[in-house]
């Protein structure tokens, strides 16, 4: 990318304080006198990195240090370089060096850790259900693509259904046995979520015709991938079920997917309707 200067920028001030680093952009005065002021806080998981959120990077230009707004990180000392007389820039290697990786090399001997901090081997069945949940948000999001195309109203829906699948997932990845009260509060799952799927599935059955044979997934691709999502959704309750069960999950977790299931048959069946495509109806082989 190149990144282009802008001569309305002089060189800008950074502030040191024992918390955090001001980086003050200034701008020639225009009649109000204004500056910006952004404030970044040390991350120490990220090593030396500051995150900014639509910050600066400083870049070097004609022997001055200019601010651009970008949405990006920058290392401390890159900051330091601004105010400080020592080296004026980290090298590549050293940046590259704070980077935090993908792979944490933690589950290579078959066990993983919940919320809780608990180790378990990856088969146990807390780590099943995740995993299928994950499956499902996948799934839901890949017909919610294909609904996206079609210029369907309801994929606002199913984009608020993948954020409280990740709900599911913490209060599933906080078995009861090893979790505090704090684990519990923070991974609480609200009954709410279970009476929105309702509302959905009432306001989409009014505009559909009444069912009076058994359908086959079809009906187009949205719908297909619907009815997809729909199966993944089956298998998660199973996996979540013996989990609620022995007392490790919230059952309103189950009675989510639950209810999911049937909001993902509706909707599936609204989508064909909404494209003109008819479903397959199930006729016994001859």
């Amino acid at each position: 990318m190149k990144l282009s200067q802008s001569p309305t920028l002089k060189t800008p001030i950074v502030i040191r304080t024992p918390s955090c680093h001001m980086l003050r952009e200034e701008r020639p005065s225009t009649g109000s006198g204004s500056c910006q002021n952004v404030n970044s806080k040390h991350r120490s998981a990220f090593g030396n990195v500051l995150a900014f959120t639509m910050l600066s990077i400083v870049t070097r230009s004609t022997g001055l240090h200019r601010a651009l707004r970008l949405g990006t990180c920058i290392s401390i000392k890159q900051m330091q370089a601004v105010c400080g007389d020592k080296k004026r820039y980290a090298s590549s290697s050293e940046e590259t060096r704070r980077i935090p990786k993908i792979y944490t090399k933690t589950g290579d001997k078959g066990f993983s850790s919940t919320f809780t901090g608990e180790r378990r081997p990856k088969e146990d069945h807390i780590f099943d259900a995740l995993g299928t949940t994950d499956e499902l948000s996948s799934a839901i999001g890949l017909a919610r693509e294909f609904c996206i195309d079609s210029g369907h109203s309801f994929t606002d829906q199913l984009d608020k259904i993948q954020c409280v699948l990740q709900d599911v997932g913490s209060n599933i990845a906080t078995p009861r046995s090893s979790a505090r009260d704090s684990h519990i509060q923070k991974t609480k799952f609200s009954s709410q979520a279970v009476i929105e799927l309702e509302r959905w599935i009432d306001s989409l059955t009014e505009e559909l015709p009444p069912l009076t044979n058994f359908i086959l997934p079809s009906g187009g691709k949205g719908s297909a991938a619907l009815h997809v999502a729909r199966g993944v959704c089956r298998r998660a309750e199973r996996c979540v079920a013996p989990v609620v069960r022995s007392g490790e999950t919230d059952p309103e977790v189950a009675k989510y997917l639950n209810r999911l299931s049937d909001y993902l048959f509706t909707v599936a069946r609204y989508a064909a309707m909404k494209e003109g495509n008819p479903e397959t109806i199930y006729k016994r082989p001859e």
